[in-house]
């Protein structure tokens, strides 16, 4: 402020200065235009500083209004002016008046006024400097970096505070082991009395692993909205600069920020960026590892006995530091999985809430059924579907949120938006032969996933066709069904193979997945002969096996593709029937719900499972509640009819 009014001072001088010149005559134009013709009324001698020295103006005032001379010498200027007077035969008396004002200095003012200014901005400037540089002492002193524009202070958002934490357990669904969890650590939060009268002491802090979207941050913001206490929210990536001490010295502010306000909780979102594996990094990074230092040392050093509690989150809890995810500093690790079907139906029970739904079903019958649709979903995802189903309602001007919406939204988010690609004929009967393949293959194979939905309308995320399945959400498969899916991955090329006599580029993210399940079973799964019970981890910079060895794992593969083709071909054969029926009436309709594919292929001949028979059970459930009201709309009609006729009975015999 100080600077931009000095600016503006200099502006409004310059301004003065200029538009007063342009009233400056030259001591002839004043003599023959002024003086002779007698228009000069008065004149005013005034002196204007200028820096060091100064110079000598007369205002002289005419009917006209003000105009300056500059004068050399004052003294010649008063004698020629009284004696051209004195000639023109004026008397003393009626001479022009002379005044003298050194007192009006504008600009003498302006010039101080500006110099003062100068000054304090100046001596401003070096009282900041000073104080950051008494910072910069004082954080070396400390063992940090330096601190100058706050860099080494916390980037944490205080929550709890100022601004209320409205979130609450409630408002998490289908995580109800880990709500338990961390159920506990609010009521040390709440009743830490309760807790150490009886000698236990109140856990340092709990890791949340899990995949992206599935809720971490949200259960964490619950718990704290439940504590009723502050919630410091930071990211791994906050401590992280290219300054060296920053990192630590932003750990040290975080966790003094949160002692002063204890008790409070810490939230560290993906905390794999700072806490990774010390050793096993190429390269090295001291200021990674300083950082990683000073937070074990804040998490489990001396002075932790405040009641500061640290939650935080991570998608890959490989590569965290031993030291930090033990006992004292992490006391629990609790895992968020992605939801089962009754986790997806509460997360849909949430998010369906806000939305206008058709009144022809219950929230409850949209949760239950876009539940057994969505295997894999995390609570991201479904919040996502949701979303989508509502803009698609409202793009298409409806009121209300159907069924429909719901199930294009599903494909959408898996499949990607339908595509107004213009596709050959050729094209056309090539993919429906390829989805056939699969479809045929997965429906007649037990290890086989069972399919929902048949199309050969192109899609956004680049395939031509797309087949809409079931899977089994069981955490153990065989290596039967393995094999099974494998070989149901392949049946779209050999279908392909069959019907066409040659093979296309479609394949190729079918063949990707096959290596992908293949490779897993002989490095993870130990399911190789050769192999043995043998478990390769996953490695990020080298392989802990030999060249032979891998070899080895190429040729299995190789081998287990080999049969897996050959069952695919078999099956392919078999059923030759069902799929030219199948593509035959994929071409036609283009896409094929359950009821279509059954009606071509018949009832799948194996127990359905998990989510599969959760489907059927109800879609039977629906089928028959739709059954019984067309049965009673039936009743209903039958009696109307009766009476009716009863009616005319009587009107007859009257």
């Amino acid at each position: 402020m100080i600077i931009l009014g000095a600016v503006g001072l200099i502006f409004a001088q310059t301004i003065y200065e200029y538009y007063g010149d342009q009233n400056n005559i030259s001591y002839v134009d004043f003599v023959k235009h002024y003086l002779d013709e007698d228009k000069v009324d008065k004149i005013t001698i005034r002196r204007i500083t200028e820096g060091n020295s100064f110079r000598t103006i007369a205002i002289i005032h005419t009917k006209e209004g003000e105009k300056s001379l500059i004068l050399g010498n004052v003294d010649n200027f008063l004698e020629n002016l009284e004696k051209s007077q004195l000639e023109k035969g004026k008397g003393p008396d009626r001479l022009i008046p002379v005044e003298f004002d050194y007192k009006g200095d504008t600009n003498k003012l302006i010039d101080r006024m500006i110099n003062f200014l100068y000054a304090a901005a100046t001596i401003a400037i070096f009282y900041y400097l000073f104080k950051q540089l008494k910072g910069i002492g004082g954080s070396m002193g400390k063992g940090g970096g330096s601190d100058i524009f706050g860099i080494g202070k916390s980037q944490a958002k205080i929550y709890g505070i100022d601004n209320k934490i409205k979130t609450r357990f409630k408002d998490v669904a289908g995580l109800d082991e880990a709500k338990v969890e961390i159920m506990e650590f609010v009521d040390f939060l709440k009743k830490p009395k309760k807790f150490k009268e009886i000698g236990a002491k109140i856990p340092r802090g709990a890791l949340l692993a899990g995949p992206p979207g599935t809720g971490k941050t949200l259960l964490a913001k619950a718990a704290a909205g439940e504590a009723g206490v502050p919630f410091l929210y930071i990211s791994g990536s906050d401590f992280v600069e290219m300054f060296v001490g920053v990192g630590a010295s932003r750990v040290r502010d975080l966790f003094k920020k949160a002692k002063e306000n204890a008790p409070s909780i810490i939230f560290i979102d993906e905390i794999d960026a700072v806490g990774r594996k010390r050793e096993s990094k190429m390269g090295g990074n001291d200021e990674r590892d300083n950082t990683l230092n000073q937070l074990l040392v804040e998490m489990d050093g001396f002075g932790t006995e405040n009641n500061v509690v640290v939650l935080a989150a991570t998608n890959r809890k490989e590569l965290l530091d031993p030291a930090l995810t033990r006992p004292g500093r992490f006391d629990r690790s609790i895992d968020i999985t992605l939801p089962d079907i009754d986790g997806r139906k509460q997360i849909f029970m949430v998010h369906l809430k806000p939305i206008k739904l058709d009144p022809s079903k219950t929230m409850d019958d949209y949760a239950k059924r876009l539940a057994t649709l969505t295997p894999g979903f995390s609570g991201a995802d479904i919040a996502n579907l949701c979303n989508e189903a509502a803009i698609l309602a409202a793009r298409r001007n409806k009121k209300v949120v159907s069924a429909e919406e719901f199930e294009a939204a599903s494909e959408r988010v898996i499949a990607g938006l339908e595509k107004k690609k213009i596709v050959s004929e050729e094209e056309r009967k090539t993919v429906a032969v390829h989805e056939s393949g699969h479809a045929v293959v997965s429906w007649f194979l037990e290890g086989g996933t069972p399919l929902l939905k048949l199309t050969i309308i192109p899609r956004s995320k680049g395939s031509l066709g797309f087949a809409q399945y079931l899977p089994n959400e069981n955490s153990l498969e065989t290596k039967e069904e393995l094999m099974d899916r494998i070989a149901c991955v392949l049946g779209g090329r050999c279908s392909e193979e069959l019907f066409n006599g040659k093979v296309t580029t479609g394949a190729y993210d079918d063949l990707r997945k096959a290596y992908d399940i293949a490779h897993a079973m002989i490095t993870k799964f130990g399911m190789s002969e050769k192999i043995g019970f043998l478990g390769y981890a996953d490695e990020e910079y080298y392989r802990k096996h030999s060249d032979r060895t891998a070899k080895e794992i190429d040729n299995e593969i190789k081998h287990i593709i080999d049969i897996c083709t050959e069952k695919a071909r078999k099956t392919v054969r078999e059923h030759k029937h069902h799929i030219e029926n199948l593509s035959k009436a994929l071409l036609a309709k283009e896409t094929l719900d359950l009821t279509a594919i059954i009606e071509i292929l018949g009832e799948r001949p194996f127990e359905p499972k998990s989510n599969y028979k959760a489907y059927l059970e109800y879609k039977k459930e629906k089928e028959a509640e739709e059954e019984e009201i067309k049965e009673h709309e039936q009743k209903e009609l039958e009696e109307e009819e009766k009476e009716k006729k009863e009616e005319e009975q009587k009107s007859a015999n009257a």
